[in-house]
């Protein structure tokens, strides 16, 4: 690397440059490579779980070994000195949540002596994100950040030479397309994984089809998302009889031949067989060898002793070349070798992975829905803390200490994306552990949050009051609502268009209210009582009677404050609009257990009418009144009976992981009678803000439909739980809508909440499939939303958090919402997945759905507008209040916006977040598909935010990791029977212009100088 080429680096990403770097490429032009010969590229690795057994502080440090022998700082100390000793020797690392931690404690020498490494080859970092992240339960935007994170450490600590080449992904349970996209996106130029489907594996080993070129997005980023992606030959360890780490078994090369135990020909047949073996299944005279698992090297000379005496050794028979290598080298050889067309994957992913025939990793698709919807709303929320970061401005130092910032809430959401961790897949202690990270971390954000707020709010001198934060509103709990008679509202809208009938539902004790909006004028209002499932839900935790319900309007990446006053119940005509006593429009049904009703029940606004079965209680035919559509559809839930094992086709077990259930018909969940409890609507249709259905399903299942005014989707807020367990059955709960619509086996699922994959029932794209498990093996994770459709209807669903989910039947959809088992599956947690919740008797999950009916050709722009709105819903803040409506106008800004011109529907503002100094990573999205309708949109930046410009020359366009300069970006090109392919994006900064142009599906990432305007 040039002089001038590291001047240029820093000054666009801040990086530093070594002299005599031989690291990236150029370190593998110089390895012992051998032409007319096998060469085998020894990798060695260790495999750091973020969190699994252990939590990530006991992994660090080697705490609790009664559970497991693990601690990651002593592998670090150890290997440094290990490489050191010979400079042929090589070792990778992924996971940047321990190298950091372990980095910031080093002294200079070490750091020095860990730079040169890095700098000469020898240490390389590979993936490069805090963790290794989950691929079914992530959200995209959580992956980047967490990539982001990493990505961002090694740039600022390591300049180029620090920066990863492939990613790898070699112990998540299964693999998206939307991942495979994102590292092509950041420039990776290699994907490599461990876990794919045995039937799958068997295929690609006899086609020589372990190594492909994977396409992440065909019909929209095209080559720019092209990634080499392969299937490891022995999982992630070893080749069979040559581990030689603290854990391992396997003979040690004895080549002293005065002793009896001389092996070392055994040693080499050993490789020359496990080498031949394995260069059956690849292309080319490359094979690559993973030498290490999970925690090895914390005694490394027993792994570097060996694998120098293997490679001599064998080598010197001259049969087979083995190196010390790399996954980039390894990469860069395949890629550079000669007469070879790659094959192509161009729809599918490696979902769902099965490890042998009944052991279907579809499970963890749900499993722990509390802390995947915990993770979903904390990554909500998150956004909101880095764009008021932004926003804001500097915030003063405290006297109490540092001053906040999001870092902690960052790297907190960063470790939850790990694929033990969002996923559910860990021991309990764990969970809870992960849970408590993110808590505390929202609670930093609260400050940063608050103190934004208050920045923007100010008109003069007067300071405004503290902003308080409601966590568990969804269960009617909030000291500041519930206890004051008085009391504002500040709702922050992180889109970048208005929000507007956005409805708040706040927990009170009043039977009487009146709402002020940011203008002064009333706002309409209703009041409904507390259901008696949420008082069971909280406990004695909360005492709010009534939840106050009414629509607020917040402009694009602003807030407006809302005035809240309890009144007495004596009103006026005109003024009962505006403050409703308590469910005057109530029409109370019966209990479950009476008998059938006299007609069916509707509910409707504009857009939408239900009907439940007069006999059943349950949803009958849903109505778009405006495009005349109806579906006849049926929704109720349903439990399967989790597997023990007892069964005669295997002893495999339900479990964290693995989804098995007893037979293909769930039961269903029902009581004698009609589920309907109680109905509020209204007899006129613009006479209320939201009309429900309450229905109990059992004790344990209960679940409210409501229609709110002016929205064109039904919301269906289930609660599950505590799950019965004294009659020792595992229980696996979901809900289930059977319709009409003609599907003809196929559905369709998101990909990490972007691009949507078509699905089919007993079908995968690659393989002829053998379906030994028809219910589990047709699960599918899905993150944001799962639809069907025929030529006239589609029903979407979509998802408050990741679950599992499937269409069985034809014109059938369900989702798992909930599971409870009592016996370990045996992959590992050796733990059952039995959640005990709060009060220790099961856990309770309460979360939503979102329905939708509509025309094919119009519901995909429908629903990604709610998906995007869903997943950025506005942060509530509250303050008790003696003020009056006058005060607090002239005092504060009662509405804000940081944008001078909303973005349009197709952009979506993905990242605002503080870079280094006065500087701002911005991601605008294009967020609609080639087949949506999505087409190619230009944004203005010049003049684009209100409380600072953009320096336009100080405009530089990263790759999506935002670690590199897009103008640096080279990846390679691999030959294939359609051409070339991989690639990078088309530019969309153009400085002479200053706009952004974005095709369907790309993201555009920036960094910028702001100049503050106050």
């Amino acid at each position: 690397m040039n002089r001038s080429v590291c001047l240029l680096l820093f000054l666009a990403i801040g990086t530093t440059c070594v002299a005599a770097q031989s690291c990236g490429y150029k370190k593998c032009d110089s390895q012992p490579v051998k032409s007319g010969m096998l060469n085998v590229h020894l990798v060695p690795h260790t495999h750091d779980d973020v969190g699994w057994l252990k939590t990530v502080d006991q992994y660090y440090y080697g705490a609790n070994s009664s559970i497991q022998r693990a601690g990651v700082q002593y592998i670090l100390d150890g290997v440094v000195p290990m490489l050191e000793m010979n400079t042929e020797r090589r070792f990778i690392y992924v996971e940047m949540a321990f190298f950091k931690r372990w980095w910031d404690e080093q002294d200079d020498n070490m750091q020095s002596r860990v730079k040169k490494l890095v700098n000469n080859g020898q240490l390389e970092f590979i993936n490069g994100g805090w963790c290794m992240n989950d691929e079914a339960s992530t959200h995209y935007n959580a992956i980047i950040d967490q990539m982001t994170l990493g990505l961002q450490f090694l740039n600022t600590t390591f300049g180029e030479c620090g920066r990863p080449l492939v990613a790898w992904h070699i112990d998540p349970f299964g693999h998206s397309r939307e991942q495979a996209s994102l590292f092509a996106q950041m420039g990776f130029d290699g994907f490599f994984f461990a876990r794919l489907d045995y039937q799958d594996k068997q295929n690609r080993l006899k086609l020589q089809n372990m190594e492909e070129i994977w396409r992440g997005s065909p019909n929209d980023l095209g080559k720019a998302a092209d990634l080499f992606t392969g299937a490891l030959y022995a999982h992630y360890g070893p080749p069979s009889g040559l581990c030689f780490g603290l854990f391992c078994t396997d003979a040690p090369v004895q080549d002293d031949p005065r002793l009896h135990d001389y092996n070392v020909e055994e040693r080499v047949k050993t490789a020359l067989n496990r080498s031949l073996e394995q260069a059956k299944s690849y292309q080319t005279n490359h094979i690559m060898w993973t030498m290490g698992s999970d925690f090895n090297y914390q005694a490394p000379n027993m792994w570097f002793k060996n694998m120098d005496k293997l490679i001599k050794y064998t080598n010197a028979g001259g049969k087979v070349n083995l190196l010390y290598s790399t996954p980039s080298c390894y990469v860069y050889h395949k890629n550079r070798a000669a007469g070879v067309q790659w094959s192509y994957n161009d729809t599918d992913d490696y979902f769902p992975y099965a490890s042998d025939a009944h052991a279907f990793w579809s499970g963890y698709f749900t499993s722990r829905p509390a802390i995947k919807g915990y993770v979903r709303e904390c990554n909500n929320f998150l956004q909101v803390c880095k764009q008021l970061e932004v926003i804001g401005g500097p915030m003063p130092f405290t006297n109490t200490g540092p001053k906040p910032s999001s870092q902690t809430f960052r790297e907190a959401m960063a470790v939850a994306q790990h694929h033990d961790a969002v996923s559910g897949t860990e021991k309990q202690h764990v969970a809870n552990d992960y849970a408590m990270r993110l808590h505390a971390g929202a609670v930093e954000c609260q400050d940063v949050v608050g103190r934004a707020l208050a920045t923007t709010m100010k008109k003069g001198s007067v300071e405004p009051p503290v902003a308080q934060f409601c966590s568990y509103l969804n269960i009617s709990m909030c000291s500041t609502t519930e206890d004051n008679d008085r009391f504002t509202v500040t709702v922050y809208n992180p889109l970048a268009r208005q929000r507007t009938g956005y409805y708040l539902r706040l927990p009170v004790n009043g039977q009487s209210y009146t709402v002020t909006g940011p203008d002064g004028r009333p706002v309409k209002t209703q009041i409904m009582k507390v259901t008696p499932q949420t008082v069971k839900v909280r406990g004695p935790r909360g005492n709010a009677s009534s939840e106050l319900v009414f629509p607020v309007t917040v402009p694009a990446l602003g807030f407006s404050t809302y005035l809240v006053n309890k009144t007495n119940t004596r009103t006026t005509m005109m003024q009962s609009l505006f403050m409703p006593k308590a469910e005057t429009n109530v029409v109370s049904m019966m209990i479950p257990q009476a008998p059938a009703l006299r007609e069916d029940t509707k509910i409707q606004n504009e857009y939408l009418r239900l009907t439940f079965d007069s006999t059943t209680g349950q949803l009958k035919t849903v109505t778009n009144l405006k495009k005349k559509l109806i579906l006849n559809v049926h929704q109720g839930f349903y439990w399967y009976n989790s597997s023990t094992g007892n069964n005669n086709a295997s002893s495999q077990k339900s479990g964290a992981y693995i989804f098995r259930p007893n037979g293909t018909e769930p039961y269903q969940i029902k009581t004698t009678g009609s589920v309907i409890t109680k109905v509020v609507k209204s007899s006129q249709v613009s006479g209320a803000l939201v009309q429900e259905v309450h229905q109990v399903f059992d004790e344990w299942v209960t679940q409210v439909v409501r229609l709110y005014a002016g929205q064109r989707h039904a919301e269906f807020e289930w609660t599950v739980g505590p799950i019965p367990f004294k009659d020792g059955l595992g229980r696996e709960i979901i809900t289930r809508f059977d319709s009409d619509i003609q599907t003809e086996k196929k559905f369709y699922t998101d990909s990490n909440g972007r691009e949507i994959l078509e699905r089919e029932l007993n079908y995968r794209q690659t393989w002829k499939l053998n379906q030994t498990e028809p219910v589990a093996g047709n699960y599918y994770p899905v993150n944001s939303r799962i639809f069907i459709k025929d030529k006239t209807k589609q029903l979407t669903i979509l998802t408050d958090r990741s679950q599992g989910g499937a269409s069985l039947k034809n014109g059938s959809l369900e989702l798992m919402v909930h599971r409870r088992m009592f016996y370990d599956d045996n992959f590992g947690v050796a733990e059952a997945l039995n959640e005990t919740g709060v009060f220790g008797d099961g856990l309770v999950v309460r979360g939503k759905h979102y329905m939708m009916l509509e025309t094919p050709a119009d519901s995909s722009l429908l629903h990604r507008t709610l998906g995007e709105q869903l997943y950025m819903a506005p942060a509530v803040s509250f303050t008790p209040n003696t003020r009056t409506q006058q005060y607090w106008s002239s005092s504060f800004h009662m509405t804000y916006t940081a944008l001078k011109s909303e973005l349009p529907p197709s952009v979506h503002l993905l990242t605002l977040e503080l870079s280094e100094g006065n500087t701002a990573v911005l991601r605008l999205e294009h967020q609609y598909q080639a087949a949506d309708g999505g087409k190619a949109q230009t944004v203005l930046l010049q003049g684009l935010f209100d409380p600072f410009e953009v320096v336009t020359s100080s405009v530089e366009e990263l790759t999506l990791g935002a670690n590199l300069h897009a103008d640096m970006l080279q990846r390679l090109s691999w030959n294939t029977a359609e051409g070339p392919k991989g690639g990078v994006a088309p530019r969309c900064w153009d400085p002479s212009s200053t706009t952004v142009s974005l095709q369907p599906m790309q993201i555009c990432t920036l960094r910028f100088q702001m100049r503050r305007r106050w």
